[in-house]
Parts: structure tokens; sequence; C-alpha cells
């Protein structure tokens, strides 16, 4: 029988052998090109920059992506077509352009306002998973200023070709994509995994509290200070934001 888990935002699944299906999920709201819609962009990003939270997710604990799955709450044409596309562009930019893509959309009701739910599912070998390895004394790194809305067309921000660098590095311990609730909290959420405590550090030109939308910076906790490392291998700012304790 599999066993059922959660780790922070991602859910487990044991399964036959030594593998696990690791599953997260993203939604959004209010963003897109209804007559409703808070913040006006087109479909297409919108399909990109909400795959690639629950994407970046399930690729930093250290599983293979298996199928992407879609619930829109808007027609299927024009609207649906095009949010599919955006996610089929970043799967493609990811490297994964013959990921299975699988969903609904609302035929029923007609929409004033762009709704949409993304789940990742992706399979891991238990040692292959890269949760609960920060270690006491490691030094944990913000990649990319914290972008929420508009902001985040304003500027380059970490992708899954960034992670993929990341995690091929071996002084990388743990990669978490930053969300709604800050650098702080996701910090204290990386500690606490292994039952430790963060200890920040002063920042400049860094807000620890702010919403960083669709995963727009990544905490790298690394073996060792690796600030040098990490700003040859990002296009995005590097702020050394504090320590496992």
């Amino acid at each position: 029988m599999s066993k059922v888990r959660k780790c922070r935002d991602l859910t487990l699944v044991e399964m036959n052998g030594d593998n696990l299906l690791v599953i997260a999920c993203d939604s959004l709201g209010a963003i897109g090109t209804k007559e409703e819609d808070y913040l006006k962009t087109s479909g297409s990003i919108v399909g990109r920059f909400t795959v690639r939270v629950p994407l970046m997710e399930v690729m930093a604990a250290g599983a293979v992506p298996l199928l992407i799955i879609n619930t829109l709450s808007v027609e299927m044409d024009p609207t649906g077509k095009d949010i599919i596309a955006g996610i089929r562009e970043e799967l493609t930019l990811a490297g994964l352009a013959d990921l299975t893509v699988t969903g609904s959309t609302e035929e029923n009701m007609p929409t004033r306002q762009t709704g949409v739910g993304i789940t990742v599912i992706g399979k891991a070998a238990a040692a292959d998973l890269r949760l609960g390895k920060v270690q006491v004394g490691d030094p944990v790194y913000c990649l990319g200023q914290p972008r929420v809305g508009s902001e985040v067309l304003a500027g380059v921000v970490p992708d899954v070709p960034l992670l993929k660098k990341l995690l091929a590095q071996p002084w990388v311990r743990e990669i978490l994509p930053v969300g709604s609730k800050g650098v702080l909290y996701e910090a204290g959420q990386l500690a606490s995994t292994v039952q430790r405590k963060f200890s920040p550090a002063a920042v400049a030109g860094l807000d620890l509290y702010k919403s960083a939308g669709p995963a727009t910076s990544l905490l790298v906790a690394t073996e060792g200070e690796r600030l040098a490392e990490l700003r040859e291998i990002a296009d995005v700012a590097v702020f050394p934001v504090g320590t496992i304790q």
C-alpha cells in the first residue's frame, strides 16, 4: 500500500520498490485577457509562469517530471489554447518538450475572469531525493529579486535552465523556490525540515518578506561559502541571506 506524506509544499507518494512520486501544484487567478482580470497579460504568459512554479519545485526536489495536469477555468478556444501554448513553451525551454500535458477547460459556462490550476507529477528514487539535505552551518543564498504582478515581466528571473545548472553542482545541498510568503519564511522552512533554525543575515537591497510571485527567487543552500561560484553561474542577482543553525 502506498504511503503518502507532505514535505513543505510537496506531496510524496511511496511506490513499490525504492521510488516515489513527487507532486506539486500552483494556481493563478485574475491575471490574463478576460474583462475582469486584474492584471492584463497574454494567455501564453499565464501558462508559462504558472507551470514553472510546480515544475521547479518538483525538479528542485530531485525528481524527473512525468506529467503536467492543467485545470483551466476558461474556454478552450481561444483562451485555453493560448495558456496551453505557454505551458508548452516553458516545457520546451526546460528541455521537456515531449512531456505529456493533459487537463480540462470550462465549456458549460461563459467566464469573465481567468482561473488556472496546474499540477506537476514527477518520479524519483529515494536516494536521489533532495529534501532535508541542509546541515548546520550551511550558508543560504537567494538568487533573483522577489517579483510579483507586473514586476515579473520587468527583468530577468531564475528559470529552469539555471535550476538545472545548480542541481549539477556537487556543493549545492538543497534548492527551494520562493513563493508568496517570501524569502525569510521559505528559509525557515528549509531549516525546519531538518529540525534546525534559520539565522538571517543583514541583507541590503533584498526584501525578505516580499512575495516572489511565480518562483522569481530561488533559495540555495551550499556546502561552504559559494558566493563567487553562484554569481558566475547565475544571470540574476545573488544575495547571502543567512545560515542554517
